[in-house]
């Protein structure tokens, strides 16, 4: 008589099942080398920048039509699979990781711009085209596509719409939802959506910012209408030294006080600068405790007025040095530092984990002393870069993946920023979205009833919930689980948080 089947066999037989099923019919609408479904083929996806959380998919289409990409959200909707669309994989919070019970649907292979209009000053572009690469595209025309990410050379438009994604100019020139006219897509049931115009306006309700920062739970996104800016006729970059950094947070709010609008405005502490400064090279100041750097662009009158007076409002707040950009080369040479930030991070630790809040300007000294203390608290290292004009946070939480513990600090370390942005008046997120890595967070910011509405515009599109499920908002029970345990931690410090 044979032993009955253990429930981790059981699952496991179901699964493949499953995965047979799936697999089954997608043949039926994808050449056979569009269709990944072995476990050798399917790690490479398992998944995105957030490598501390993996899962494996039943497989992985590789559609290279939309025809296709039509056929293959039929399919799924049909068999109530869920599906996550998957661009260059460069976020990081685990949006693009898989549903092991779903599909991934990569887009990999919509690379093309399918039109450039100089007059009109706009691309068209296909979701998977690089963010780097509309720009390179433009420049002949003296144009570019503003929003430029840290991870521009890879990530894809899909991806930035996904995210709303900003970048070190996100400050003067806005962020994905500013620079975009117009997105196209289909729905899970595979029926085709727009949203926005190419004109200056588009009857009835305005979803295109519904859409933009959605992290694929309302529709798949195919195609994207961009704005292109010309280039300025100069820019120059300040490298503003300080011995303290509480000073550094004091003098981000002054220049914006002082009605400065800087093309950039970005913060890197002492330990930051060091671990970039042995990687890039960008000449970056050693001793200070941290710097900032400060851009100015348009005309060159424009530019040596605007140095001007930011060189004087850092001064104020107590610079000990001031380097201005000589040329092009070291004002790309400076950014270069700030934009390789995360792998220099990487080349010291085995791991980090990269938070992504936002905090009034007003507050950054007051976070970075905050972040500080947590240092000591949880026993990790934690380096500290951001986009410090809008008051987004990066906080890179140095820790090993293989130590269980380690992990387990990291990720409480990480709740409690996000908790303590939320307290002094800040968000849980700013440009890398939701996902998974912040999905228990968003019960610290919002009350269930504004989660429930949440879910109600997810609904509205995807009633089935098959669209990158279980990630950006949570359930009224992951709340309350949520809650229990920081309750456990004696993490609940602030009285006009949420309480469960």
């Amino acid at each position: 008589m044979n032993a009955p089947l253990s429930p981790e066999q059981t699952q496991h037989m179901q699964r493949a099942e499953r995965q047979r099923q799936v697999v089954q019919a997608l043949q039926h609408v994808l050449p056979a080398h569009a269709l990944l479904y072995t476990s050798e083929d399917t790690t490479p996806y398992e998944c995105d920048g957030l490598t501390a959380y993996r899962a494996r998919p039943l497989c992985v289409a590789l559609p290279e039509t939309e025809a296709q990409v039509q056929a293959v959200l039929k399919t799924c909707h049909a068999l109530d699979v869920p599906v996550v669309a998957r661009g260059a994989g460069t976020g990081l919070s685990g949006g693009a990781m898989p549903h092991i019970d779903g599909v991934t649907l990569s887009l990999a292979k919509f690379n093309q711009i399918l039109q450039l209009d100089p007059v009109a000053r706009t691309a068209v572009v296909q979701c998977g085209v690089r963010n780097l690469a509309i720009s390179e595209a433009a420049a002949p025309h003296g144009l570019y596509y503003a929003p430029d990410p840290s991870s521009q050379i890879a990530c894809t438009i899909g991806g930035n719409v996904a995210e709303n994604s900003g970048g070190v100019h996100c400050l003067k020139y806005g962020l994905t939802v500013h620079n975009v006219l117009q997105v196209k897509g289909f729905t899970i049931e595979g029926d085709p959506v727009t949203f926005g115009s190419t004109a200056l306006d588009t009857p009835g309700l305005d979803l295109l910012p519904v859409v933009v920062g959605s992290e694929g739970m309302l529709a798949v996104t195919m195609e994207v209408t961009v704005k292109l800016i010309p280039k300025p006729l100069l820019a120059r970059c300040i490298m503003a030294s300080f011995d303290d950094v509480r000073k550094a947070g004091d003098a981000v709010a002054a220049v914006i006080a002082a009605g400065i609008i800087p093309a950039g405005l970005e913060m890197m502490d002492g330990p930051m600068t060091a671990a970039v400064e042995d990687f890039v090279h960008a000449g970056y100041d050693l001793s200070a405790a941290a710097i900032l750097l400060c851009e100015s662009d348009g005309t060159p009158e424009e530019v040596e007025e605007e140095i001007g007076r930011m060189s004087e409002v850092l001064r104020g707040c107590g610079a000990t040095a001031i380097t201005v950009s000589r040329d092009e080369a070291q004002r790309l040479k400076f950014w270069s530092g700030r934009k390789n930030a995360f792998p220099a991070s990487g080349r010291i630790s085995p791991d980090y984990m990269c938070m992504d809040s936002t905090i009034p300007r007003k507050r950054v000294a007051d976070i970075l002393q905050a972040i500080s203390e947590m240092e000591d608290k949880y026993q990790l290292r934690c380096l500290n870069v951001f986009h410090a004009g809008d008051g987004n946070l990066h906080p890179l939480i140095l820790f090993d993946a293989n130590d269980a513990d380690q992990m387990h600090r990291c990720e409480q370390f990480g709740a409690e920023i996000l908790e303590t942005s939320v307290a002094m008046g800040g968000t849980v997120t700013g440009e890398h979205g939701v996902g998974i890595e912040k999905v228990n967070s968003m019960c610290v910011q919002f009350s269930a009833d504004e989660n429930e509405q949440m879910f109600g515009v997810k609904r509205a599109f995807d009633s089935k919930g098959l669209l990158n499920p279980g990630k950006v908002i949570p359930t009224l029970h992951r709340c309350a689980e949520y809650g229990k345990m920081l309750v456990r931690a004696g993490q609940v410090q602030h009285p006009d948080l949420p309480r469960f």
